[in-house]
Formats: structure tokens, C-alpha cells, sequence
């Protein structure tokens, strides 16, 4: 044997595997087929959001919370159904307790802090905020770990290869006991840019145990359209890449032809508020906006997309809307007012304060003005226009889709409507009236919500369109593994020497989402599994 384990991806799970091994003074080989700069995988690219339950964060804004209530959320919002969902209900339940409570102290030990203003990023299936911003977004989130790696290879526990694309699993006698695949040629891309897939020579690697943390299906738009959902429709023809182009699904395929069973593969989150990034890293690269309430959600014809499918409630379900609908995209319309207060942009790169730590740059948010990303988007993206009048807006958002579609009357009509309650201390739009909710929320309040007032009032302008795409991001389904991450047959025994953790696992259980899932789960579901797994393995 080579050594006690190989870990196969050196993303957020698998480094936390990896560090879990170590502190069990066990050899391991991590492998990955990125070079070095992509060290931690997409989740370096993350905002950092991480679904806690009954923190200090939480219990200084006033808000109660706790493991049953998380719990009976998540079990609403997943509607697990099938006869396969019976270990992701399980691992559902696990990663509750872990979230209530070994969570906070386990990561906290670790230096992890947290952006004190807990937010409500997706309101649909979270009754109260769970999403604690980790102080340094993803790379915050990693760093810990590689902290941990590098003190592990500094000891001569931990070897990395990088440039190593595994094939194969080894198996023998009905358990797997290593892998083999391709070296590939020495690369110097950028941190998430597409690298070379050019062979310069084959390994072979065993050991006892193997465990596969090598992401989701994110990437291969030709997987996501094999996979997509009947109840999403069909398939869009444009589609955004919210991941690097190494999330290519390859090892699923590998675990399955190995014996592992894969089950829940067309259950995915995929968010409907996608924009094109202009700095573009990876292929189709695109951006999630984090819209805050306000803006008026339309379909590409116009139209508002039905109650409750406003901003940042239930994207998910505005994802199933706009897919049956027959485009690819729909439309924030909103003022300068709204745009400068409501609009954020996903992930490490797109919010340089909480990535840098600074202080100084995260109190600016509370002013009135946009945050310079969303400046840089708006006056270099080509998703968004601007303009001065109804007309002029309908005109470019018409000439930006490349038909006519929007009408320009029937879009005044939608905002006048909206208008003439925007002041009403009791508003029958429901918008207004979540928008109104939200605003009772202190953190919403104080960075999150514009204060209600006339879209069309010339104070407020001038006019912003954003065009939206649907924007690939995670696989809930994956390998089915028991509570102590290990890959399952079809027949439900444990297949020998293997083990899965991450999104290649559904997070856990083979899909611990079920169809849907809340908010700040993805991250933490990453470490979660990883932990489980490295700690079994190590055993």
C-alpha cells in the first residue's frame, strides 16, 4: 500500500478529510487534477454563507432558534419522497444536531468568525436567518484547512499531487483498494481558468481506503440537460457556468462503474438570477445576484412572475416558472434607489470588504450607494441598461434580448400598479407586504432593504433592467453513503474501501437536500461530510 488513504479532490471536503486523517497521524495521498493555484476548489470562490443554528450571531439580533426548528424546515423544504431518500433523511437529521451544535465551537477553534448581521439570503423553507457570513468569505472558509494541510506535508503525513486525473477506481476481490489514471501535463492557469487535459504519463495508487470529494456535474452543461428535472421543463438552450470547468461530474461515473450506487441525479440547484461575468475566469463564466426584495421580477414577455416568486424568497421555484416558460431568461426592473441598496453579488471575488476583512469598506454598505462590484457590473456587464424613462428602458431591455417583447405601456401599467401602494402602510401587493415583513428584520433594515417609495418618482432614477440567466451551481444527488460516509451498493451494503463525501455525495446520504435546499447547506454540508468520512477512514 502506498498509504492509509487517497483522497480524490482537493476541494473543501476533501481537505477537511484530508485534515481529518492527519490529526489521526494516518498517511494520505491528496489528488487532484487542477495545479496548485486551485487549491480548495470552488468553494474558494464562495461568499462563505454557512447555515448555523442557535448562535450567538443569531440570539443577539433576538432570534430564536433551534435543532427542532431547523430540523422541521429542512424536512419541509426537502419533500423527500422516494424509497432512496432513506439515508439523506438520516444524514439531514445528523447534520441538524452538527449544525446546533459542534459546529459553531469546532470551526470557531479553528479561527473562523462570522459577519455579526445573520442574513435571510433565500427566504423560502429558513422561518428565521440562519446564514452566517464567514469573516473572509470562501477563502475564510478555506483557510483553516489549508492551514491544516500545510503543517500535515510540512510533517510527512500528507502527500499532494496535483495534475492527477484519476480513471479508475482499483478494485479487487469486491472492495476497492486505489485508483489509477493520467498525470497531466504541468499547467500555470489561473486559480479556476481552465487548465490542459494533455496526458504525460499513468499512475496506480492503493490503499485501504479511498475517498472521492471531487464536486458535482456543475460544469458539463451536456451532463445537467442529461439530468435535468421533467418538473423544471426543459432544459434551457443558454445556460450560465456558476462553477469552474473542472466541476465536470467525472467521478460519479468512475464510482458508479465500481460498484457505488448513484441515486437522486435529477434533483439540482440551480439559480434563475444569473448575469454574465464581464472578467470572465472559467467557461460561460456567470454570477449570482443576491437581490434584496424590491425590484420587480418579470418574465421575458414582461409579465410578474406569480406571488410568493419575488426576489430572494424562492428561487428554486422562479427557476421551475422561468424554465416552463419557454425562454432562458427573465428581468429585474428597479431604480437607482433600489439598485444601489438591494443588489449584492455572490461569491469571494464579487465582495472585496468581507474577503479582506475590512471594516471600513463593510460599513459602507449601509449607505445609500451601490457598493463598487455592482458599480463595475452595472457600467461594464452586459446584462444591465439603464435609462431615464419607461420607453427608453423597454427599448434596450428589447434590444438586449434581441426581440421585442417587453412593451413599453404594459411595463409602465406594471410599475404605476405597484407605485400607488408603495407608501400605503398597509399594502395589498404582496410584494410590498413582504417587503414591509423584511424591513422588520434589523439586519435587513440596515443594509439589506430600501425604504418603500415610487419607482417612477425622478429621485430615484433613473431606470435599471437586469437581464437573468439560469446559472448551473450544485447536484443534490450523488453516491449513496451510510452515516459514516461510506459508498453503498445497489443492493444497500457498503462497498469495501470506498467512501464519498461533498457535493459528489448529494452532500451526504446520496442527496441529504432532497429536492430543495436551504440556504448555507452547500458549504457546510462540504465539511460536514468531509469530517464524517476522514474520521471513519481514519478508524
Amino acid at each position: 500500500m502506498d498509504a492509509d488513504a487517497i483522497v480524490v479532490g482537493a476541494g473543501l471536503a476533501g481537505l477537511v478529510a484530508t485534515s481529518e486523517l492527519a490529526a489521526a497521524r494516518k498517511k494520505v495521498i491528496l489528488l487532484d487534477q487542477e495545479p496548485a493555484t486551485s487549491l480548495g476548489g470552488q468553494a474558494f470562490w464562495s461568499f462563505g454563507g454557512l447555515l448555523m443554528v442557535d448562535t450567538p450571531e443569531q440570539r443577539r439580533l433576538r432570534v430564536r432558534d433551534s435543532r427542532d426548528r431547523a430540523l422541521k424546515d429542512w424536512l419541509a423544504y426537502a419533500g423527500f419522497d422516494r424509497d432512496e431518500d432513506s439515508w439523506p433523511r438520516r444524514w439531514a437529521e445528523a447534520y441538524a444536531d452538527f449544525a446546533a451544535g459542534e459546529m459553531r465551537p469546532w470551526l470557531h477553534g479553528l479561527g473562523m468568525r462570522w459577519f455579526p448581521l445573520v442574513q435571510w439570503a433565500e427566504r423560502a423553507g429558513n422561518t428565521v436567518p440562519r446564514f452566517h457570513i464567514t469573516w473572509g468569505t470562501g477563502p475564510g472558509v478555506i483557510a483553516p484547512f489549508v492551514r491544516a494541510l500545510d503543517a500535515a506535508v510540512a510533517q510527512g503525513l500528507v502527500s499532494v499531487r496535483h495534475r492527477h486525473r484519476v480513471s479508475s477506481l482499483v478494485v479487487r476481490a469486491g472492495a476497492v483498494e486505489g485508483v489509477s489514471g493520467e498525470i497531466l501535463e504541468p499547467s500555470d492557469a489561473a486559480r479556476g481558468a481552465k487548465s490542459s487535459r494533455e496526458a504525460t504519463g499513468e499512475f496506480t495508487l492503493r490503499a485501504p481506503a479511498v475517498i472521492v470529494t471531487s464536486g458535482g456535474i456543475g460544469a458539463d452543461h451536456g451532463l445537467v440537460r442529461r439530468y435535468w428535472p421533467t418538473r423544471l421543463g426543459t432544459p434551457p438552450a443558454s445556460l450560465l457556468s456558476g462553477v469552474p470547468d473542472s466541476v465536470d461530474g467525472r467521478m460519479l461515473g468512475i464510482a458508479g462503474t465500481a460498484g457505488a450506487r448513484l441515486v437522486n441525479l435529477d434533483r439540482m440547484w440551480h439559480y434563475p438570477e444569473g448575469v454574465e461575468n464581464y472578467a470572465p475566469v472559467w467557461s460561460h463564466h456567470g454570477i449570482r445576484i443576491l437581490p434584496g426584495p424590491s425590484p420587480l421580477w418579470l418574465d421575458a414577455t414582461g409579465a410578474r412572475l406569480p406571488a410568493p416568486m419575488f426576489p430572494g424568497f424562492d428561487a428554486l421555484a422562479a427557476l421551475e416558472h422561468i424554465a416552463r416558460s419557454g425562454h432562458d431568461h427573465s428581468w429585474f426592473v428597479m431604480d437607482s434607489k433600489i439598485f444601489g441598496r438591494e443588489l449584492a453579488l455572490s461569491g469571494s471575488e464579487q465582495n472585496p470588504d468581507l474577503t479582506g476583512k475590512s471594516i471600513r469598506g463593510v460599513l459602507q454598505r449601509a449607505l445609500p450607494s451601490a457598493v463598487k462590484p455592482v458599480e463595475q457590473f452595472g457600467r461594464r456587464g452586459a446584462d444591465f441598461v439603464f435609462a431615464p424613462t419607461v420607453a427608453e428602458l423597454a427599448v434596450k431591455m428589447n434590444s438586449l434580448a434581441g426581440v421585442v417583447e417587453i412593451d413599453a405601456r404594459a411595463l409602465e401599467r406594471s410599475i404605476a400598479a405597484r407605485d400607488d401602494q408603495a407608501l400605503s402602510p398597509s399594502p395589498s401587493d404582496p410584494q410590498l407586504v413582504a417587503i414591509h415583513h423584511a424591513r422588520g428584520y434589523i439586519s435587513d433594515r440596515l443594509i439589506r432593504v430600501a425604504r418603500p417609495h415610487r419607482m417612477l418618482d425622478a429621485k430615484a432614477g433613473p431606470l435599471v433592467a437586469v437581464r437573468l440567466r439560469i446559472l448551473t451551481r450544485k447536484t443534490l444527488g450523488g453516491i449513496q453513503t451510510d452515516l459514516e460516509g461510506r459508498a453503498l451498493r445497489a443492493d444497500g451494503s457498503p462497498l469495501p474501501g470506498l467512501y464519498a463525501a461533498g457535493e459528489v455525495s448529494g452532500f451526504g446520504g446520496g442527496g441529504v437536500h432532497g429536492y430543495r435546499s436551504l440556504e448555507g447547506t452547500f458549504l457546510g454540508g462540504c465539511m460536514f461530510s468531509g469530517r464524517v468520512a476522514g474520521r471513519a477512514a481514519a478508524r
